[in-house]
């Protein structure tokens, strides 16, 4: 029956592999409000402290008990989803198909790989041992787990028909486990691997837990009953039951002193039992929901009056006994602290303003409604639904469809209204208090809500019904103050600006109607050309976007109220969008799994990801710094870090085959980035970012352009003498009544004979010029120039190159200050035969032939003409000079300008008019 096995083998380390960045905008960053799962937690001590772990499906989540604070989180997802939880320690292990992981705060420090087929749904961890079981009842021991050479000590393999319902180590049995299957009971030594003992149950077991007395174990049934098991005398000593038959799942037994013992139930239920009155104490009603699987595992804290519960609806909490009222009388358990969440996947999620952005409000299909926070687990809180002290838990509001909210009066009275399913009023709620709220807020025409707005200031809530009635109802008071009445089908969107002027209403009648709110005024309507399904509204920038049965996204101007842009692109109904805070974005998705990000100013998706599962809501935060969406599928709220922060995004449009596929954001993070990571973002991965603009020096060369550089220097050009006018100091400067000793000269002789005394007569001539001056002069007067500025230098080099080459020249007149160009110009030879002359115009037509800086060669010609238009005057018979102005004028034909400013006027009229 047993077979073990005598081969040892080393186990290999595994590792996660990172998740690939998809988008160029979105990286998913973590999930909010995922607790816990069905699989049962695990608990471990450190000292005096105790931490419980509780998975989340490919993750697990570690707390403290002592405050339920989180204080690690899984570092990598595991390869599937975790079957069981043990702890040990420092050490968590979580079992995945037929691998075990074992953590460390965390993070994954080596894996084990059992060999087999089917997953492991046991795990049990004692002294230097770590057994696992497989579905198929295939038991493997590991010795010394915790290290990298962690080994597989031997399988046990038994010819077991019914899944393994029970693993435990009874106190003092050395090297023993007790195994339970549905039917039968073993006890086996796994260091031998001998089948010790084998016993078989008429009642089905369900779970199997060791008592704080030697040789005694308590087994719950599926019948409801309860056997305390003598292992030694192969016998039950007590059986009792729980009552209605449900199936206990777990048991475990008090150890502070009092001797009781808590049944977890799969209907929700904690039933407390007293060992030595052999008498119920109390049973603990809907501790977790029923239609979620019940209790997952209820266990008592060694030493502590505290008994620790989970379940499949998300919640993980702890109930404590207080001091016993009387030596007769056990005080019953009561409700210590919990950390919970949705149960189903949410249905609606509303951010508040900026002051609260890290706070989220959500619904469920569960009917439960919660504010999450985005910065600490801990303080998320359900909105109590109680209103009458004699109402039932299970009581609950019907499913919530719609959201709305503001701040601005928060604390003076309710502050959010929500819309709920078949439902012909609206409920207010309160999020100081965090609960429901007094006033019901019914339609005006007896029509199920189907929208609903609060104003910004807080005063007002507006409620749309399926019949086309909105009514606007006082928040403070809870009364209605006005009614409209325009659309003939329901009311699907409803806003109001920030002012409180102006209203706006859509309709599946494909109506988009304008009210002026304050004066409660009728202003117009658009009619759109299919159902609107759902309307967003940006108040910075008074745009609505709405949603239509077209599949199309239509971006309305309240003010103009007209349509300015029309987003095709979503094969399939689009289910939710919503705005980025500065307005230029909208994110939408669609029953076609795909999240689009719409480029406003360019008209185009610039993003987009295909998700695994469909989304049903998507939200901004406030600040822009996270986007918010939920599915079809999972119970928490995806948030995904918003890279442009950091990052330049590119407005180029995409087409749906680049679109990026990703898995959604998780628990442990695995695959995504942070804000600050995405600020620090230095990896290789080619990142399409916008490209800096620079504008071409001459778009064509038949059209003509003006001066790149900035005006100011054409309009000094024009107006230097004016300029040099005014600039002009008023009086002469004075001089001082008595100058500062050390200015003073110690020679005698002050001037051009100064450098006599200085002892440099030697090196003089009889002109008083130095030797060295005089070969300069020499040298200059041998090449037949005199000295010459660099203006001049380049205009006589390029009327001496064997074609006439301006350019260089050009270059340099162009960049000159203008002070520069009015010196060089002043300073033209203007003596026959007017040689500077004439290359300086054949330049200036040069330059205006080019085509480029139409307006500064014409100041630089009027400049010219300013300064010499009398000498020019004097000598018109100058025969070269006079053919240069001729290809002057004949290159300055207005005709020609005159055709190209009206062709590119027409050009831009066209364009600005389609």
């Amino acid at each position: 029956m047993v077979e073990p096995t005598d081969k040892r083998r080393k186990v290999e380390i595994q590792t996660t592999p990172k998740t690939k960045k998809a988008s160029r905008i979105f990286s998913p960053f973590r999930v909010l409000g995922n607790v816990s799962n069905e699989i049962p937690f695990a608990i471990g001590t450190l000292g005096s402290t105790f931490y419980v772990v509780t998975s989340v499906g490919r993750s697990f989540q570690i707390y403290d008990v002592a405050t339920l604070h989180l204080l690690f989180v899984s570092q990598n997802q595991t390869s599937s989803k975790i079957t069981a939880l043990a702890a040990h320690y420092h050490y968590v292990f979580a079992s995945y198909s037929n691998q075990i992981g074992i953590y460390k705060r965390g993070r994954l420090e080596h894996s084990l790989e059992c060999p087999t087929t089917s997953s492991i749904n046991k795990l049990l961890v004692f002294g230097d041992y770590l057994v696992a079981v497989s579905a198929k009842g295939e038991t493997f021991i590991f010795k010394k787990p915790t290290t990298k050479s962690a080994e597989l000590y031997s399988t046990l393999k038994f010819s077991l028909n019914e899944d393994v319902t029970g693993l435990i180590h009874p106190p003092t049995y050395l090297n023993k486990i007790v195994l339970t299957t549905t039917t039968d009971l073993y006890i086996i030594n796994i260091r031998t691997g001998k089948l010790l003992f084998k016993t078989n149950f008429s009642e089905t077991i369900s779970c199997i837990e060791s008592a704080p007395v030697l040789d005694i174990v308590a087994i719950g049934t599926s019948t409801g009953n309860i056997h305390l098991y003598n292992l030694r005398k192969a016998k039950v000593i007590s059986k009792f039951g729980v009552g209605n038959e449900n199936k206990v799942v777990s048991v475990s037994f008090r150890t502070d002193g009092s001797n009781h013992l808590v049944a977890g139930l799969n209907s929700g239920d904690l039933f407390f039992y007293d060992l030595n009155k052999k008498s119920r104490i109390h049973v603990l009603r809907n501790a977790h929901k029923e239609s979620y699987g019940g209790i997952a595992n209820a266990k008592f804290l060694n030493g502590q009056p505290i008994v620790i519960t989970n379940g499949g609806d998300n919640h993980l909490k702890e109930f404590v006994f207080d001091p016993n009222l009387s030596a007769t009388i056990a005080a019953p358990p009561r409700h210590l602290r919990s950390r919970g969440g949705h149960s189903s996947p949410p249905t609606a999620i509303e951010f508040p303003n900026e002051n609260k952005s890290h706070f989220i409000y959500s619904a469920s299909r569960d009917k439960s409604f919660w504010t999450f926070s985005l910065r600490k687990d801990a303080q998320a809180q359900e909105f109590s639904q109680r209103v009458k002290s004699k109402q039932s838990v299970r009581d609950k509001f019907p499913e919530i469809v719609a959201i709305s909210s503001s701040q601005a009066r928060e604390g003076d009275w309710e502050n959010i209204i929500t819309a709920h399913k078949d439902e012909t009023f609206a409920r207010t709620w309160d999020s100081r208090s965090k609960r429901i709220g007094r006033h019901n807020l019914n339609t005006i025409d007896n029509g199920i809500v189907k929208a609903i707005c609060i104003s910004q200031c807080g005063n007002f809530a507006l409620v749309g019904s399926t019949v086309g009635g909105i009514g606007v109802f006082n928040l403070q008071s809870g009364k209605l103050r006005k009614r409209y009445v325009l659309h003939k089908k329901g009311v699907t969107g409803l806003a109001i600006d920030g002012m409180n002027r102006m209203m706006v209403s859509t309709g599946l009648d494909g109506i988009v109607g304008f009210y002026n709110f304050t004066e409660s005024k009728y202003l117009g309507k658009l009619q759109l050309e299919a159902p609107i399904t759902s309307m967003v509204y940006h108040k910075s920038s008074d745009l609505i976007a709405c949603a239509l049965d077209d599949l199309s996204i239509v971006i309305i101007d309240v003010l103009t109220q007209k349509v300015v842009r029309i987003l095709y692109g979503h094969t399939n109904r689009i289910i939710g969008m919503d705005f980025s805070p500065n307005g230029r974005w909208i994110v939408s998705v669609s029953l076609d799994s795909t999240l689009r990000t719409w480029d406003l100013p360019t008209g185009g998706c610039i993003d987009g990801i295909r998700l695994p599962s469909v989304a049903t809501n998507v939200k901004f935060s406030p600040i822009g710094d996270f986007l918010a969406t939920t599915h079809v599928s999972g119970n928490g709220i995806s948030l995904w870090t918003n890279r442009s922060q950091f990052v330049p995004v590119s407005t180029r449009h995409i087409e749906e085959e680049e679109f990026s596929t990703t898995l959604l954001p998780n628990v442990s993070g695995d695959g995504g980035s942070t804000l600050l990571e995405g600020a620090l973002d230095n990896d290789n991965e080619e990142v399409d970012v916008i490209q800096k603009y620079e504008s071409v020096k001459q778009i064509d060369s038949n059209l003509v352009t003006l001066s790149l550089g900035p005006r100011s220097k054409y309009s000094t050009l024009i107006h230097l003498d004016t300029i040099k006018q005014r600039s002009k100091p008023k009086e002469a400067p004075k001089k001082p009544e008595q100058a500062p000793f050390f200015l003073s000269l110690g020679g005698e002789v002050v001037g051009d004979t100064a450098s006599g005394s200085n002892g440099n007569e030697k090196n003089q001539n009889s002109n008083g010029q130095s030797s060295e001056d005089t070969s300069k002069l020499r040298a200059l007067k041998d090449n037949g120039h005199s000295f010459e500025s660099k203006f001049t230098t380049l205009l006589r080099e390029g009327a001496e190159a064997e074609v006439k080459d301006y350019t260089f020249f050009l270059q340099y007149i162009l960049a000159a200050p203008p002070s520069v160009i009015d010196l060089e110009i002043r300073s033209l030879n203007a003596f026959p035969p007017l040689t500077e002359f004439t290359h300086f115009v054949e330049a200036l037509t040069a330059g205006i032939n080019s085509h480029t800086n139409y307006d500064l060669f014409q100041s630089l010609f009027s400049m010219f003409l300013k300064n010499h238009g009398d000498v020019i005057r004097n000598f018109k018979d100058e025969s070269e000079l006079s053919e240069a102005l001729d290809l002057w004028y004949k290159s300055n034909d207005p005709s020609h300008v005159d055709e190209l400013v009206k062709y590119c006027s027409g050009v831009i009229g066209f364009v600005t008019t389609v």
